[in-house]
């Protein structure tokens, strides 16, 4: 009878001991670590951000924005003799409406007219006072997201079938956002999008590096409590900044449309798996292409003539419905096994 009530001691303590243990090294990493992972979270890396100069001909638009703000833009009409349709082009963190010209260019040669915006506290847009936009998109970038389809659908030259997004990082994540909630968007292409807990987990074991030489932090931690980690300081954050950031991987599931994602394989900031991630989670027809030697946002220095032809293959096929014979065919590969980094995304 002894040995039976011993076996039931050790059934009943060993999971309280591995709980004692979890529950201590996460208090440790919460008061011991926390504020310095959460500091450099909030460092704004070093892009490289392009501005561009106006356009002759070009509408420079001021139009009303989410909050009583006046949101700025420009929009270009396309050359051609008719218009296959409009693409809404969602901006980069710190770059002005005026550079999307360097994207979109064989896109308005090619019978699109674009129209590029800028967010608040963003280029020439009104600014909200006390907030400091970071490169993770919040509910402001996602609601100014949406103030813009809606200037665009009171156009007296508005598509009535819907319009097209193309958008780079940041504005590549707005995008999908607005998207998940919005159907005149009809298919979108992005370049250098991201999660922000899918980046945010990954990074969490090398930032926890930094501080903590205890191998047991480091190493025998499973990736669940990461993310615990990861959405203490999240909220943490929000609450200090006065902003609720925005998880993409939760609208990709609802968005149902044709995608195309466009991702640098030396992205040192946004490593090629995190955004697989955010790929794999999407339903409908979908394209992921790696342009190899391509750092964050530069794919379209690399590839060049090809990045063009794929952007303007993918609009011509699911925004302007041209026969397939007629385009270049899509990148097409197969998708991955998630792997242990990837959790589940809280709602």
């Amino acid at each position: 009878m002894s040995l039976l009530w011993l076996g039931i001691a050790i059934l009943i303590s060993v999971p309280l001991v591995v709980t004692l243990i979890v529950g201590g090294l996460y208090f440790y990493v919460r008061c011991r670590l926390l504020d310095n992972l959460l500091r450099i979270f909030q460092e704004k890396p070093l892009f490289i951000i392009p501005r561009g100069q106006p356009r002759e001909g070009a509408e420079d638009i001021a139009f009303p924005g989410a909050d009583g703000l006046t949101l700025r833009g420009c929009y270009l009409k396309t050359n051609a003799d008719s218009r296959k349709g409009v693409i809404l082009f969602g901006l980069e963190f710190g770059s002005s409406r005026w550079s999307c010209q360097s994207y979109c260019e064989p896109l308005l040669q090619s019978g699109y007219d674009v129209f590029a915006f800028e967010p608040r506290n963003q280029g020439d847009s009104e600014g909200q006072e006390g907030y400091d936009p970071l490169q993770w998109v919040t509910t402001y970038e996602v609601r100014d997201t949406q103030s813009a389809i809606r200037y665009l659908k009171s156009r007296d030259d508005a598509d009535p079938k819907g319009i097209g997004f193309f958008g780079i990082s940041k504005g590549a994540n707005a995008g999908l956002l607005a998207a998940g909630k919005d159907r005149t968007i009809r298919c979108i292409a992005t370049d250098g999008a991201f999660g922000t807990y899918s980046t945010m987990l990954p990074y969490m074991r090398k930032w926890v590096a930094v501080y903590s030489q205890k191998y047991l932090t480091q190493g025998l931690l499973p990736v669940w409590f990461y993310g615990m980690v990861a959405m203490a300081g999240l909220r943490k954050v929000q609450r200090a900044r006065h902003v609720r950031f925005q998880h993409v991987e939760t609208a990709m599931p609802r968005l149902k449309r044709p995608l195309l994602m466009i991702h640098g394989s030396d992205d040192s900031y946004i490593k090629t798996e995190m955004a697989r991630d955010v790929f794999n989670r999407a339903a409908g027809p979908k394209a992921f292409w790696v342009v190899k030697g391509a750092k964050h946002n530069q794919a379209i220095h690399i590839a060049g003539h090809e990045y063009s032809e794929r952007v303007v293959s993918f609009f011509n096929l699911h925004l302007a419905g041209l026969e397939p014979a007629t385009v270049a065919p899509e990148p097409v590969e197969e998708t991955p096994v998630l792997s242990e980094a990837v959790a589940t995304v809280p709602a």
